[in-house]
Order: C-alpha cells, then sequence, then structure tokens
C-alpha cells in the first residue's frame, strides 16, 4: 500500500492504496465517483473514459501510480449541472438508451471537442474508435458531436 495524492475534479484526495490498483477503482470504490462505469477491464469498450490532463484516458487499465501530478476528470467533474455543451447535445438528440456506455462516450467526445473545436467526420470517427453502444446509438452520437461543435 502507498499514499498518492490525486487531483480529481478540481479536489485533491489522498488514497492509500495498492500502487497497481487501476484508477477506475480508487475512483468508484475510494472516492464514491461512479459515474466512471467498468466495461471490459481492458481498455477496450470506453465505458471507464476520464480525462487525464484533458486526454480521454481508459481508467481500467491505468494504474493509480502511473498518474503523477497529472489532473483527473470524470463525468462528475465535467460540468457541476450535467450542463456541459456535450451533454446538451447528447440530449438535443436522445443519444443514451441504456445509458451504460454515455459517461465514456461522452468523456471521448469532450476531448475531442477540447483539442478540435471543428472536427470532420473522419476525426469524429477516429475519437470514437473503441467507444462501444450496445444499444447502437452511434448515428446520434455523431450527430450530438457535430451540434455541439456547432454551439462552441
Amino acid at each position: 500500500m502507498a499514499i498518492f495524492n490525486l487531483s480529481v475534479n478540481g479536489k485533491s484526495y489522498n488514497v492509500d492504496v495498492d500502487p497497481s490498483t487501476p484508477i477506475l477503482w480508487v475512483l468508484r470504490d475510494h472516492l464514491n465517483l461512479l459515474g466512471t462505469k467498468y466495461g471490459c477491464g481492458i481498455a477496450a469498450c470506453g465505458a471507464c473514459t476520464i480525462h487525464l490532463d484533458d486526454d480521454a484516458t481508459r481508467s481500467c487499465v491505468l494504474p493509480v501510480s502511473a498518474v503523477g501530478s497529472k489532473v483527473i476528470t470524470t463525468i462528475e467533474g465535467l460540468s457541476e449541472d450535467g450542463d456541459h455543451i456535450v451533454q446538451q447535445a447528447w440530449l438535443e438528440h436522445d443519444v443514451p438508451q441504456c445509458g451504460y456506455c454515455q459517461a465514456g462516450q461522452i468523456m471521448s467526445a469532450a476531448a475531442l471537442l477540447k483539442g478540435k473545436a471543428r472536427p470532420t467526420d473522419e476525426d469524429i470517427d477516429a475519437a470514437m474508435t473503441g467507444n462501444i453502444c450496445r444499444c447502437g446509438t452511434y448515428v446520434r452520437i455523431k450527430a450530438a458531436i457535430k451540434t455541439a461543435a456547432n454551439k462552441m
């Protein structure tokens, strides 16, 4: 066990965990931030996507020891009231069905738009590759990303 000082959603936390513990489990089990979901455990589905210094990162395979001084943002920290431009576009396009993957989808889309305000279809496809939606809402996801980009 070791103590790690983490910056999560604008707050500082000290956690005493095994250095190999994936940050997903630190967020969920130690900080009670349950919006980031466990999907596959091998970084293949995207349900666990968070921002690490504004980069979309799969948290299920990232050991807490690799975080260092980087800033973590989870879906809970994207906006206080769920009113981030991407979240608004998601609602406008009725993207969620079951909703399980949506936090990861939104975090990937938000990271894309932070880095590229006017993404092409190819940019969107590249950024969202590996974010799996079992309900198949990919067309609405792409439309929502374009709407969010146009409103930025």
